[in-house]
């Protein structure tokens, strides 16, 4: 679950472009009309969607940070064209968990971040509403798996199979130690509720469907390699459900949603 290829990227950018919660953004746009130039730091940027997708509708003078561990997606970062010079964008290849989060927050205006939350260990997540809490930016983060996956046409070892790939959810992805996986959404947002945002969340599920067969069947292939991590005495059960699930994909008979949230932090 914590796969971050290229391949993978490029297939997930459209199903997150249109999960977004459209209520949050929104929100967010009518908080950003407030402001002047933005200073926008992107947390796990990957490849740039953040900025592919919220640079137009931000609209006006941004510079943007971007922050990544994997040089090579930075590489291939693209953004939209600015023939009037409005947005800046630059690189830095950092491991976020070892980052100073306080530095690095200090003068942004907005904290950006996709489908980063569930790999991140609760000390993290408090280093990060920390230093948020200090220096007051706005943080729309969004598409935190939440643990929800409902597959059509059922198999009889979903229910265990997708147990175990949440149970794998919890291991160390990198970012403090053991993830909260599907509650991290939640940590962070009652973290920073606390610290004194207003802070709202909302459902922005993946719709799965005929059209998105290459996407299913990496997402069924992922989760069978985290589920024969978690139990690996029942490999030959996840590889027999594997099988039908790719059977089905490449088919296009099999579709479902992958639950996520959507989490915008506004300073009162």
């Amino acid at each position: 679950m914590s796969d971050f290829t290229a391949d993978w990227l490029s297939l997930r950018e459209p199903l997150d472009q249109t999960a977004r919660d459209l209520r949050l953004l929104l929100k967010l746009l009518a908080w950003r009309r407030t402001k002047g130039a933005l200073a926008v730091v992107d947390l796990g940027s990957g490849s740039g969607a953040n900025l592919r997708f919220l640079a137009p509708h931000l609209a006006g003078g941004q510079t943007w940070r971007l922050v990544e561990r994997d040089g090579a997606l930075l590489v291939g970062a693209t953004w939209p064209r600015d023939p009037d010079g409005k947005l800046t964008a630059e690189p830095l290849v950092a491991d976020l968990a070892r980052l100073d989060l306080d530095e690095l927050l200090a003068g942004a205006d907005l904290v950006t971040a996709s489908a980063l939350l569930d790999l991140a260990a609760p000390a993290w997540l408090a280093r990060l509403a920390a230093a948020a809490s200090k220096h007051r930016p706005a943080l729309y983060i969004t598409l935190s798996y939440d643990g929800r996956v409902e597959l059509s046409p059922g198999d009889p070892d979903d229910r265990e199979v997708l147990a175990l790939v949440n149970r794998h959810q919890g291991r160390d992805k990198g970012l403090g130690g053991p993830a909260l996986g599907p509650a991290a959404a939640d940590h962070l947002a009652a973290r920073l509720e606390a610290a004194g945002y207003q802070v709202e969340t909302s459902q922005a599920d993946w719709r799965l469907d005929a059209d998105h067969g290459p996407a299913i069947a990496h997402l069924v292939d992922g989760w069978a390699a985290a589920a024969t991590e978690s139990a690996p005495g029942q490999a030959d059960i996840i590889a027999a459900w594997r099988d039908r699930r790719l059977d089905l994909a490449r088919r296009g008979t099999l579709g479902g949603l992958v639950g996520h949230l959507d989490l915008l932090a506004l300073w009162p």
